[in-house]
């Protein structure tokens, strides 16, 4: 858990200004990166894959 959060901070929350940005707009945002965390991000546990390009190569999901 530490992990994701160091993360999310180092690669969204601090490398821009949120100012101007209202709450359900930085919300919205959260959201993106943690669909994109979750299901888009490269793993190298994976072999290299995305979680869902690897549930693919197991033929759990189509």
């Amino acid at each position: 858990c530490e992990g994701f959060f160091g993360r999310l901070k180092n690669e969204l929350f601090y490398p821009r200004s949120w100012l101007g940005y209202t709450l359900s707009e930085f919300i919205q945002e959260v959201n993106q990166y943690m669909i994109w965390y979750r299901d888009k991000r490269i793993k190298r546990s994976l072999g290299n894959l995305s979680p869902i390009e690897f549930r693919k190569s197991l033929g759990l999901i189509s």
